[in-house]
């Protein structure tokens, strides 16, 4: 009885010390002391994430468009309530304005919330990827929804945390489109 205790206690503590290394090691990298990312009126950050369907997609093939950039994931209620609008505008402002989704999220569930509302803009996923992003962009919270309107010249125009009205995307799309 006394080795099998032995036993059972080595492999906990083996397992929780491994799990403990691997969750060190896939950690996020925090953004340098006194970065905070991006700001209205400063250049967009560089990011590139997979897609749904598997391909790279990288800000600058957006290249001289205006684009909308919304982080997101399906477990949060208000990114939930909030994809609809961002479906209509990407829609309605399509010939000025391309709208990006990108999930902090497994493909599984954001691959069924999307054919569930027929969203037709792009869509990329990622983990601690996507939250060095979110940061570069500006989000030091890491809270979400977090969106960022950025003109055609490559500029941040607006950032905005928390669920998007259509009035509140309707003011601000009219300035800057």
């Amino acid at each position: 009885m006394p080795r099998t205790w032995i036993l059972f206690v080595l492999v906990a503590v083996t397992g929780l010390i491994g799990g403990v290394g691997l969750a060190w090691l896939t950690r996020p990298e925090p953004p340098p002391v006194g970065v905070q990312g991006a700001a209205v009126g400063d250049p967009r950050p560089a990011f590139r994430h997979g897609s749904l369907d598997g391909a790279w997609v990288s800000v600058d093939d957006f290249q001289e468009q205006a684009i909308l950039v919304n982080f997101w994931a399906t477990w949060c209620a208000p990114c939930r309530r909030e994809m609809p609008l961002l479906q209509e505008v990407s829609l309605t402002h399509a010939d000025r304005l391309a709208v990006i989704g990108i999930a902090i999220d497994d493909p599984g569930p954001v691959r069924d919330f999307v054919d569930e509302l027929g969203i037709s803009y792009p869509i990329l996923i990622g983990a601690a990827d996507v939250l060095n992003t979110q940061r570069a962009w500006g989000n030091s919270a890491g809270a979400l929804p977090y969106t960022v309107l950025v003109d055609s010249d490559g500029i941040i125009r607006w950032q905005h945390l928390g669920e998007v009205t259509a009035a509140e995307l309707d003011v601000v799309l009219d300035q800057w489109l």
